[in-house]
């Protein structure tokens, strides 16, 4: 059963970012210790009303809530394979070299991924926390963010407060058709 269309009323609901993700740990002191040491999230403070133990870390304005397991029924399965097409969640990164060497050093299992359009090549690495939650890191604002529609509903994209696409998205999606053999450049 789900939503009827004529249910849906008023314009689109404009999102702006993605606050945070939960996900409930087996060890919340160690689970923050890797999210720390590996991908650089920092501890921050915690409303101290909930009554369940936990943690929540931030790295440049994202946030995971880590939630203490009481069964080990909670967790993920202990993963066996490193499968790219798995749930997961995914971090943009702007050196993809040095988190292979922190992977490395910390003795972390991952594999590696490539997607290419126009011209573009976005590189992935694919790798299981502590807990067995797959994680993705990736170049993946290497690659424009095109609407499929004409009505350009969502909300463009900004550098220093200007926006990216000074046309139209049906003109943006056709300017970047006509040119996607050369790099991508804002407009």
């Amino acid at each position: 059963m789900g939503i009827q269309q004529e249910e849906i009323s008023g314009p689109p609901m404009q999102l702006f970012s993605l606050n945070h993700v939960s996900f409930v740990f087996q060890s919340v002191m160690a689970s923050s210790k890797f999210y720390e040491e590996l991908l650089g999230f920092n501890h921050i403070r915690r409303p101290s009303s909930f009554n369940f133990d936990g943690g929540w870390l931030i790295n440049n304005r994202f946030g995971i809530h880590l939630i203490q397991s009481d069964s080990k029924d909670d967790l993920p399965r202990e993963p066996k394979i490193i499968n790219p097409k798995d749930n997961r969640i995914s971090f943009q990164c702007s050196d993809i070299g040095s988190v292979i060497s922190k992977l490395e050093a910390m003795g972390i299992r991952y594999v590696k991924g490539m997607f290419e359009e126009g011209g573009i090549k976005v590189d992935q690495i694919f790798f299981h926390d502590s807990d067995g939650y797959m994680i993705e890191i990736c170049n993946c604002d290497m690659f424009p963010v095109l609407p499929l529609s004409s009505s350009c509903s969502f909300k463009q994209p900004t550098i220093q407060g200007k926006p990216m696409f000074s046309k139209t998205c049906e003109m943006v999606a056709k300017a970047y058709e006509s040119n996607a053999s050369k790099p991508f450049k804002i407009l």
